[in-house]
């Protein structure tokens, strides 16, 4: 451990182990939603309707995997199927009532959590950590050549 991403790496590792026992893993009934259901009304949410190829370019799977996970959202009531107005029989995907209403409870489920963790941190400390999460995502992001859209940046 002689250079810092070294530590990064150890560090981001226990992360994701801390996210994955404590964050969205199965949907139980009144227990935390699905990850990739909330990752993926995450994404609509911002964006508004996205179609399955749209799905896959934001995220870099591939359609069948995320026919799968949307096919779950449709029978659990998250998301329902909509026209898309410039792609004749295609179709979009856009949260319904129940699913924004899951996701808005899921996430403030997790801002509860954090603000447990973050507790006895100056504020100071903990703008300056969203500060560095977020650059070190949009870095990540725009390696990869996927932006993210953000709740404080307008719609595209």
């Amino acid at each position: 451990m002689d250079k810092p991403t070294h530590l990064i790496e150890y560090e981001t590792m226990l992360l994701g182990r801390h996210v994955h026992m404590t964050g969205p893993r199965g949907r139980r009934e009144g227990g935390p939603m699905d990850r990739s259901a909330y990752i993926l009304l995450s994404r609509i949410r911002l964006e508004g309707p996205m179609s399955i190829g749209q799905l896959s370019e934001a995220f870099g799977l591939d359609p069948s995997t995320l026919n799968r996970q949307t096919a779950a959202m449709l029978r659990a009531g998250l998301v329902e199927r909509i026209a898309d107005p410039g792609a004749g029989i295609a179709r979009k995907f856009r949260i319904t009532a129940e699913g924004g209403r899951l996701l808005d409870e899921e996430r403030d489920r997790s801002v509860r959590g954090l603000d447990k963790v973050l507790a006895e941190w100056p504020p100071q400390d903990v703008a300056a950590f969203a500060a560095y999460l977020r650059r070190f995502n949009t870095d990540i992001e725009r390696l990869a050549g996927r932006p993210w859209p953000r709740p404080d940046e307008p719609a595209p």
